[in-house]
């Protein structure tokens, strides 16, 4: 490997991590929105669309090189 790092093994990582915030924001939205947790329904429902475009983001945008 270079000292720099390989670019491959960090691109596929982000690919990896932005799929499972994906999944794990579009859980937590549904949860939210399925069930009632009273005054919080605002803050929760936030939190996940949040998780959810974070993990849309890593597989949008290109790593730079």
């Amino acid at each position: 490997m270079s000292e720099e790092g390989d670019p491959f093994w960090a691109s596929l990582y982000e690919r990896i991590l932005g799929l499972i915030l994906i999944i794990i924001g579009a859980l937590l939205l549904y949860f939210t929105v399925s069930s009632d947790v009273g005054g919080f329904s605002l803050l929760f429902g936030f939190l996940s669309a949040v998780v959810l475009l974070i993990g849309i983001l890593l597989l949008v945008i290109k790593p730079a090189q």
